[in-house]
């Protein structure tokens, strides 16, 4: 299990890639995910009213999330590539320039490297 945390504005989004063997979470609604790799993480956006605040370069907006879909990918650079790009654009819908936000990769298992991973596709 991998975790892709994005910083920026002085708030973060992590979410989950799910690697080979692993059995990524399912709830009411999930699609099902076969692949050797599912990528599960929130999506949110700006709202006027409502929703959750969020401290964003020192100032309070107002969030609405979305129901995460799990995307499935049959490598490990895929799913990676995409959960980088979903975690900028994440930040790129509250206004913040994506290019801005700083993306770590973090394995669960502290002695496993996130570069080489435990099954290199």
């Amino acid at each position: 299990m991998l975790f892709v945390t994005g910083r920026g504005g002085g708030t973060a989004l992590t979410g989950t890639v799910f690697e080979r063997g692993e059995e990524p979470p399912s709830y009411a609604g999930a699609p099902e995910e076969d692949a050797p790799y599912v990528w599960v993480c929130d999506a949110f956006y700006e709202v006027d009213s409502g929703g959750a605040a969020l401290t964003v370069d020192g100032e309070e907006i107002r969030i609405a999330f979305e129901e995460p879909a799990p995307r499935g990918f049959e490598s490990r650079d895929r799913a990676l590539a995409a959960a980088e790009e979903h975690v900028r654009t994440q930040f790129a819908r509250i206004g913040l320039d994506p290019d801005e936000v700083e993306v770590d990769v973090e394995d669960a298992d502290p002695g496993v490297d996130p570069d080489v991973g435990r099954n290199p596709a």
